[in-house]
């Protein structure tokens, strides 16, 4: 690679990520709040469900082996 070709390089490559920008289907804020509010959902639920396995197997074990 020559670095005289550097600058030619870099110019072609931001016109590129420009156009393929374009191309990109966004979601909408609707759709950003709806996915956003599914992904809290299940991390609390799964937080909740860990902490009950862990509540459970923290009594087993005090009651029975320590």
């Amino acid at each position: 690679m020559k670095i005289s070709n550097l600058p030619k390089k870099i110019s072609t490559f931001f016109k590129e990520v420009k156009l393929e920008m374009k191309k990109v289907n966004w979601p909408t804020r609707q759709e950003t709040i709806k996915y956003t509010s599914i992904v809290i959902g299940v991390s609390l639920g799964v937080a909740a469900f860990l902490g009950a396995c862990d509540f459970i197997f923290t009594t087993i074990l005090n009651k029975f082996i320590l």
